[in-house]
């Protein structure tokens, strides 16, 4: 049935999982939610007669010459996808690590966009299903693939270099993320370093942060180019400023980036590094770097006009939520404000987490503070800082008590919504 699948698909290149995007002779894959049931609109999309094709798994579905009755819609999709990655035969670079990997691949993307033809994960779409249908967005004429890989439990990594069979591997880092998921952060080094395994069982190559002592002794005997700080890595170069956005300095070009915080150097490094391998001409990389641009509420800097506030909102966990607030104390002036949300799915070391962060933040003195969610309210209950429940209660305070002139730090995991805020600020 996959042979047939493919064929079908190779009209066009083309999938969805939206039954509101259907065009000619795409594959459409009916996808069961908690929200939605993508099979109650295949029959439908089957009689159009647009689609060169149709996945369902639900055996109540009449017959139909464009339909086709699998046991589960997901598993076929990444079947397919690993069938198409096994014909195409080109040259795929994994990503994954705790923080920066989105960063990194954006990077990564868009120095290579400057001599190749590539097909990158678009946004943060890394997981089970966003992984094979990056994959299923390669064509004939793409060059180059870069494919971000997340995790949140164990062997979720495993399971997409088996689907995706990178040939390059990266690992951003390794921190305290997804802890409950994981069982604690040994478990998270065991299923970030399964990248690592993947290359080494099939002779690829990593790009590894020399500067990670964690990381070189995972790749120890494993083909390599080091990228960092220090002068014996393959690729180096060093940080020049960050107040607010990183200047680098590497091989005697200078490369003023629009990122916030010393600790992009080196998702920085791992670009410059692959771009240097593939043979990227210096200047396409400078300028790739220069002018890339944030989005989606990471480390973007915003002046509001009332305030300059540093939006970091996508997400966090110890490691990135540290790591921001350090960066802050040495960028902010004497006006500053932290607002910082829960630290998600860190399972039953939550509390200490938290209470962790909240003693950063009064070893570096930080007066005005506002904390918003359960856990960091209960562990600031004797504290002068502001609490709050949730982020609509903060939206009102804020439009109660207005801030301006101040610099600001936003951060927080996605689902507290705190870019919210940012038009009370």
């Amino acid at each position: 049935m996959i042979e047939k699948i493919y064929e079908l698909y190779k009209k066009a290149y083309t999938i969805t999982t939206d039954s509101r995007n259907i065009s000619k002779d795409c594959i459409f894959v009916a996808l069961k939610g908690e929200h939605f049931d993508g099979n109650d609109f295949a029959l439908k999309v089957a009689e159009e007669g647009i689609a060169a094709g149709v996945i369902a798994d639900r055996a109540d579905l009449p017959k139909h010459e464009r339909l086709f009755i699998v046991k589960d819609s997901l598993k076929c999709l990444q079947v397919l996808a690993k069938h198409h990655r096994e014909q195409i035969g080109l040259p795929i670079i994994g990503i994954t690590g705790t923080n920066g990997k989105t960063t990194t691949k954006e990077l990564i993307s868009a120095v290579l966009s400057k001599k190749y033809n590539i097909i990158f994960t678009q946004g943060n779409f890394n997981n089970q299903l966003g992984a094979p249908l990056t994959l299923l967005r390669i064509k004939p004429e793409t060059e180059l693939t870069v494919v971000e890989m997340g995790a949140s439990h164990p062997g979720d990594i495993k399971e997409l270099t088996d689907i995706g069979e990178p040939n390059f591997g990266i690992i951003t880092n390794i921190g305290r993320a997804h802890l409950e998921g994981f069982g604690g952060f040994e478990g998270v080094i065991k299923t970030k370093n399964e990248m690592y395994q993947y290359i080494a069982e099939h002779k690829g190559m990593l790009f590894v942060n020399k500067d990670n002592e964690l990381l070189m002794d995972l790749a120890h005997n494993i083909n390599k180019v080091t990228y960092g700080s220090t002068d014996s890595a393959d690729v180096n170069g060093k940080i020049l400023s960050a107040n607010p956005y990183l200047s680098v300095e590497w091989n005697g070009n200078k490369i003023d980036t629009q990122l916030v915080g010393d600790y992009n150097f080196e998702n920085v490094m791992a670009a410059i590094c692959v771009g240097t391998y593939f043979k990227v001409a210096a200047n396409d990389i400078v300028e790739a770097l220069s002018s890339y641009c944030p989005t989606n509420n990471r480390s973007q800097v915003i002046e509001t006009g009332k305030n300059r506030v540093v939006m970091d909102a996508y997400n966090a966990n110890p490691t990135s939520m540290s790591h921001a607030i350090k960066n802050f104390r040495n960028i902010c002036n004497n006006a500053n404000i932290l607002i910082l949300g829960d630290m998600r799915e860190l399972g039953k070391e939550s509390e200490q987490e938290h209470k962790m962060i909240v003693e950063l933040i009064n070893e570096l003195r930080f007066n005005n503070v506002y904390l918003v969610g359960p856990e960091f309210s209960k562990c600031s209950e004797n504290s002068e800082f502001k609490t709050f429940k949730n982020v609509e209660e903060l939206a009102q305070h804020l439009n109660y008590h207005p801030v301006s002139g101040f610099d600001i730090l936003v951060k927080g995991s996605n689902s507290i919504h705190l870019n919210k805020i940012i038009d009370s600020l």
